[in-house]
């Protein structure tokens, strides 16, 4: 047998996290965890930490990482504090991949640390690229140093193995279309935190929830689709599917469609993601077809749902602008949980800000956390 994957997970208290803990406990002859991070969750994490028997942790938040310390003093375990710490951990633990499992723009340091490390990337951050776009894709030192971990994604580099690029036609990204699909613009302005935070098929973290009702994750995953597969957005499709078995399509010249179809669970494409090129036994009952009923598609409301086309815009303005529209949506989302705002002053949020920003060329990590700051002060100026 093979030596283990030494496994770093960044954002290990998370849905995403703990569901890559469950991979890593049900293949421990597979997978060694060597280093664990989070933002803030001191006491999840040590837990963590001591189950596994890693070697290394670190917390983005200072006082946290100082309560972790405390607990951990005596273990041996060595604690890192700050985000210069997360960043740097795949390297400190000699990781052989690295789950970027960080919420919002937070994870794109990460991103590109795992990348200058030489260790592969599990990138289940989709905003590393949506902000970093082409900084980060121009980090990578080989073809699949860099595996998603979103299913869509997962599904799509699934569908491309084996394949021509040149052969690729178009992208089809499956949306459920969330727990509001059918309502009308005037409904959508009396949803509340906890409606919303009910999604019909999958089970995520508040923020990429709230991302799913809104329909943003897909305008998200449309812009990460363009910078993981080099694909135009003029082929990159988007299609409503409630009963998200099929995780997303890629069409080939000849007319052929290859879809990807499975569970809604996400333990299958983070396995996938530590296993590849192989697959490994995962603990999820396989799909029935003989119990499976119809599957339904139809088109995204764009009208309704604003913040879909509101980041395909930014997309194809590229730059600096998908930066200022993701820092916008993470703020407005914020401000929604905590009751502060209408679910409808999300993308009204989005679109103020960023007709407020000069359109800049990609330059450097330093300059687009400038202008994140800046784009998160706007936003919360408009709220306010």
């Amino acid at each position: 047998m093979s030596a283990p994957v030494r496994l770093a997970l960044l954002g290990s208290t998370g849905s995403i996290g703990r569901q890559t803990l469950e991979v890593a406990a049900a293949h421990r002859g597979r997978v060694e965890v060597v280093a664990l991070a989070a933002h803030s969750s001191a006491e999840a994490l040590v837990e963590q930490a001591r189950a596994f028997g890693v070697g290394r942790v670190a917390l983005a938040d200072e006082e946290a990482a100082g309560r972790a310390a405390s607990l951990l003093s005596g273990d041996g375990i060595v604690c890192g504090a700050g985000h210069a710490a997360v960043a740097a951990l795949a390297e400190e633990a000699g990781a052989d991949v690295v789950v970027n499992a960080l919420v919002g723009a937070a994870g794109l340091r990460a991103t590109v640390g795992t990348l200058d490390s030489g260790a592969t990337l599990a990138l289940a951050n989709k905003e590393s690229l949506v902000v970093g776009g082409e900084l980060v894709t121009s980090r990578t030192q080989r073809p699949d140093q860099m595996i998603p971990v979103d299913s869509e994604h997962s599904a799509i580099f699934q569908c491309l193995l084996g394949e021509d690029e040149r052969d690729v036609a178009a992208l089809w990204l499956t949306a459920s279309g969330g727990p509001f699909r059918g309502r009308t613009r005037e409904r959508l302005a009396e949803i509340t935190p906890e409606e919303a935070l009910a999604h019909p098929t999958w089970t995520m973290g508040p923020k990429i929830t709230i991302d799913s009702a809104t329909l943003m994750n897909k305008g998200l995953e449309a812009i990460e689709a363009h910078h993981l597969f080099g694909v135009e957005y003029d082929r990159i499709r988007i299609v409503v599917h409630p009963q998200s078995c099929i995780h997303s399509m890629v069409e080939y010249v000849d007319g052929s469609v290859k879809a990807h179809l499975g569970v809604t669970d996400m333990r299958i494409p983070i396995q996938y993601a530590l296993s590849h090129p192989r697959r490994w036994p995962a603990p999820v009952e396989p799909v029935d077809f003989t119990q499976l009923g119809s599957l339904d598609f139809e088109p995204p409301d764009v009208e309704t749902f604003r913040c879909l086309a509101l980041a395909l815009e930014a997309g194809r303005a590229g730059g600096t602008m998908p930066a200022i529209m993701n820092a916008a949506n993470e703020v407005a989302v914020a401000a929604f949980l905590e009751g502060r705002c209408k679910f409808t002053d999300i993308d009204a949020t989005v679109e103020r800000v960023m007709a407020a920003h000069v359109l800049e060329p990609l330059e450097s990590v330093e300059r687009l956390e400038s202008l994140d700051a800046w784009a998160r002060g706007q936003a919360m100026e408009m709220l306010a």
